[in-house]
């Protein structure tokens, strides 16, 4: 395990906007080149983060350490942050190497020195030889490496990232998530990286801050995230949909409308009277005989099966209530109208708090 120096430390931070709470009790701390990805649904305050980390929005209680100081009066320009936006905000009247060297400029280097950090760059984003080009010659992803280069140009301390890869198609928007996240590591550069698009985050970041009602309401990897949301509200966001209520008895068995699940023993200590489970859609898998060991089974009628290439959708209806799985297309599940038995590893099973 990487043991990272702690750069960044927020605490208790809080804003609002025109009395109305924006922002309410946040409290993160990030290493020296980790990435974090800002999750949320829109008016979350996933930017308002961003800019009051970079000084440009004012806080009203809470604290912010970068490299051990207190930056809450230092000047957004003096911070050296990066900021990289949405829109590019690329100057159209320059090439590609007046874009990625106008930052530099602003620091009168000598023009060999700006030269060589902007070539190096353009290699580092995939853009070498693209430095004669104009703006608008380029593609929606080769503007969004400019930007990039541009932002990276003056060194920046913490690199802020507000959807940056909102405005392009969902096939470019994954492939320059992976190359972003290599870039930035091969840099060893702390980056926010602010989002809404779940695979994005996950894809990027080394940690993950899931903001929704003001709050941050979860704050870890990615993969933590996914296998064990903090709440109901957080597994709806993720897009899980099956998600059941009843009670837990002493025995760790998960009383509820399609009947009795047991538990594993880390779920509970204590039996709970309103609970909430989740089970996860993956892992489940469809048996002729008996139920495989440590497996959990249900049974129902198949309402719809729908083909996704590596897998298939199926929607099952037990005891009146709709669950969906996500199941291998070896052997084909069964049809609408036919009743099956799927079984599940305990570990799709998910309390929530």
């Amino acid at each position: 395990m990487i043991i990272r120096k702690k750069l960044l430390e927020v605490t208790n931070l809080s804003s609002s906007y025109d009395g109305c709470p924006v922002l309410t009790d946040i409290n993160f701390t990030l290493g020296d080149g980790e990435i974090l990805c800002l999750l949320g649904p829109s008016g979350s305050g996933k930017t308002t983060l961003l800019r009051l980390l970079a000084g440009l929005a004012e806080m009203e209680n809470g604290e912010i350490i970068f490299n051990d100081k207190d930056i809450r009066q230092i000047p957004p320009h003096k911070r050296n942050f990066g900021m990289m936006f949405q829109e590019y905000a690329l100057f159209p009247h320059k090439n590609v190497t007046e874009n990625v060297a106008f930052g530099l400029e602003m620091k009168h280097l000598a023009a060999i020195d700006v030269e060589t950090r902007v070539q190096s760059l353009l290699e580092s984003v995939g853009l070498g030889g693209f430095g004669g080009r104009r703006i608008d010659e380029l593609s929606g992803g080769e503007k969004q490496r400019v930007a990039l280069a541009r932002s990276l140009a003056p060194e920046p301390r913490l690199l802020l990232l507000d959807e940056p890869l909102g405005s392009l198609d969902k096939t470019l928007r994954d492939r320059l998530a992976s190359e972003i996240r290599t870039i930035l590591k091969s840099l060893g550069l702390t980056s926010i990286f602010v989002t809404h698009d779940q695979s994005e985050a996950f894809s990027v970041a080394d940690k993950v801050a899931i903001l929704h009602d003001n709050t941050m309401q979860q704050f870890d990897t990615p993969e933590n995230i996914y296998r064990y949301p903090a709440n109901e509200s957080i597994a709806r966001f993720l897009g899980f949909k099956n998600i059941i209520y009843g009670r837990v008895d002493e025995n760790c068995i998960f009383h509820t409308e399609i009947g009795k699940i047991p538990l594993a023993q880390r779920h509970v200590i204590t039996p709970v009277k309103d609970a909430t489970l989740l089970i996860r859609p993956e892992g489940a898998v469809v048996k002729n005989k008996g139920a495989p060991l440590g497996k959990i089974q249900l049974s129902g009628t198949v309402t719809d099966r729908t083909f996704q290439g590596s897998t298939y959708k199926l929607t099952l209806n037990i005891n009146g209530k709709q669950l969906i799985f996500d199941l291998p297309i070896d052997p084909t599940p069964a049809e609408p109208g036919d009743s099956i038995q799927i079984f599940l590893p305990a570990s799709s099973l998910v309390l929530l708090s």
